[in-house]
């Protein structure tokens, strides 16, 4: 993989650096990138203006949008209007994600998020657009890849380092354990899981993970039986082999 990203001035004709930087990413995208599902060498760029997604993979019909930014990756990431995303995650709609980012003509970082791991609560409104702009009241939102499990944001660039084609289909091998189709209950699972990764050293009790509760209730406001939620989750996380029962009360989060 060349990690080397053009120049802005090679797309001069555009006024919008947004725009040059869309042009660029893509372009490097379509020569380099692989398929992080099947391993397909090369991935199909859609047409301009496509609404949904950017690239493609003939072999195991999976699509991908890209999202690129100048400077480090961040949090969160701007995209489009607040209610088209909301729709597309409730419908899963979504395609895969790419998050890209560049310093110094070379790519930095380059994250691929399956679209399993896309919920409403990491889709963030912005304030509307004021009456003086050309928009005025349009909402757009983020994509705040800060509250995506650690095992959903699967590195293929880490600080100009390429993970290589073997490791990254492994990462997404493992991720796939979290499938769900229902959004509702992709929700709680991962809602939970991202819970866990903040209590520090992996070994916790089911008394701290309580400590919870109220997020969680915030996140799911019509669900009043949130201990036992909770609890129904740590067993869905222990079948899929991202959760180890120790004893009694007792849990670790199985490195991923």
């Amino acid at each position: 993989m060349n990690l080397n990203f053009p120049e802005l001035a090679a797309v001069g004709r555009y006024k919008n650096s947004s725009r040059k930087i869309r042009v660029l990413s893509e372009a490097w995208a379509e020569r380099n990138l692989f398929c992080p599902v099947c391993g397909n060498p090369h991935l199909g760029h859609y047409g301009a203006n496509r609404p949904v997604a950017d690239f493609f993979c003939e072999n195991c019909n999976s699509d991908f949008e890209l999202k690129s930014k100048r400077g480090d990756l961040g949090k969160k990431i701007s995209d489009g209007a607040y209610g088209a995303m909301i729709s597309r995650v409730n419908s899963n709609r979504n395609p895969n994600f790419f998050f890209l980012s560049y310093l110094e003509n070379r790519v930095r970082d380059l994250l691929f998020v399956p679209n399993y791991f896309f919920t409403p609560s990491i889709i963030e409104k912005r304030n509307p657009l004021s009456q003086t702009a050309r928009r005025a009241g349009w909402v757009g939102c983020n994509i705040n890849i800060s509250k995506i499990p650690s095992v959903g944001k699967i590195r293929i660039v880490s600080d100009g380092n390429s993970a290589g084609v073997a490791g990254v289909l492994a990462s997404a091998a493992r991720a796939k354990n979290l499938f769900i189709g229902n959004v509702g209950a992709r929700g709680w699972l991962l809602d939970v899981l991202r819970c866990l990764e903040k209590i520090e050293g992996g070994e916790f009790s089911i008394d701290q993970v309580y400590g919870f509760s109220g997020h969680l209730k915030s996140l799911h406001p019509q669900n009043n039986f949130v201990r036992e939620k909770i609890r129904q989750q740590l067993q869905i996380l222990r079948d899929r082999g991202l959760l180890r029962f120790k004893s009694r009360g007792k849990y670790e989060l199985v490195a991923v």
